[in-house]
C-alpha cells in the first residue's frame, strides 16, 4: 500500500560503516597530517515521551560507566535547530574506543525504535596548523563526507580541503557523491 501511495519506509541505518573510521584516521594522519581530537558526537532528533527519556538515561549510564576510572562523562546539548547532540570523549590515540562509544549510542537508539531519528555522527580531527576537520557519517545514506570550517571565519568552509580529503579517503570510506548532501555542521560538539 505504501508503494501505491508513494510513501517509503525510513531507511535502516547501517551502523557498521562507523568501523571504517579507525583506518580513515590513519590515512588522514599519514596523508594530510590530521590527527584525531578524541572527540566524537551523535546528532539525533529528540522525541517526547518516557521511552525516549529512559533511553537517554541508558546511554548516559553505559558511556559514563568508566568515569570512576578516569573516563570523561558524556554531554548532551541541543543546537539552534532543536537537534540533540551527544558528545563522547576518548584519548586522541584511541579512535577504536571512540567509534565503539558512538556505535553503542546509535545501536541503543536504533534498537529502541528510534533509528529514524538518527541524523549523523562525526569524529573531529586537527592538523598542526590548527585547522579543524570532521568526518561526518550520514545514517540514512550510509555515507561519509569531510567538513572543514575555515579557522576564525564566520561559517565559511574550506571547500578545497574538503575535496582533497574526499580524494584521500576514497579507499577507506564510502564517500557521499552528492556534494549537496555535504551539510555544514556549524558548532557541532566534537568538531
Amino acid at each position: 500500500m505504501d508503494a501505491i501511495l508513494g510513501r517509503s519506509k525510513p531507511v535502516r541505518p547501517d551502523l557498521d560503516r562507523l568501523f571504517g573510521l579507525p583506518g580513515a584516521a590513519v590515512s588522514l594522519e599519514a596523508g594530510a597530517g590530521f590527527t584525531p581530537t578524541g572527540r566524537g558526537s551523535v546528532c539525533f532528533a529528540s522525541v517526547e515521551g518516557g521511552a525516549f527519556s529512559q533511553l537517554q538515561r541508558d546511554v548516559r549510564e553505559l558511556l559514563d560507566a568508566d568515569t570512576d576510572r578516569g573516563g570523561v562523562p558524556v554531554e548532551f546539548s541541543q543546537d539552534a535547530y532543536g537537534y540533540t547532540w551527544l558528545l563522547a570523549r576518548q584519548p586522541p590515540d584511541d579512535v577504536p574506543a571512540l567509534v565503539n562509544d558512538l556505535h553503542a549510542v546509535n545501536s541503543l537508539l536504533q534498537d529502541g525504535g528510534f533509528g529514524p531519528q538518527l541524523l549523523c555522527s562525526l569524529i573531529g580531527f586537527q592538523d598542526p596548523a590548527g585547522r579543524s576537520l570532521a568526518l561526518v557519517y550520514l545514517y540514512k545514506r550510509g555515507t561519509f563526507y569531510p567538513f572543514a570550517p575555515l579557522p576564525g571565519s564566520a561559517e565559511k568552509r574550506d571547500n578545497a580541503l574538503e575535496l582533497q580529503m574526499r580524494a584521500l579517503l576514497g579507499d577507506d570510506l564510502r564517500i557521499e557523491e552528492d556534494l549537496s548532501r555535504w551539510f555544514p555542521v556549524w558548532g557541532a560538539p566534537g568538531l
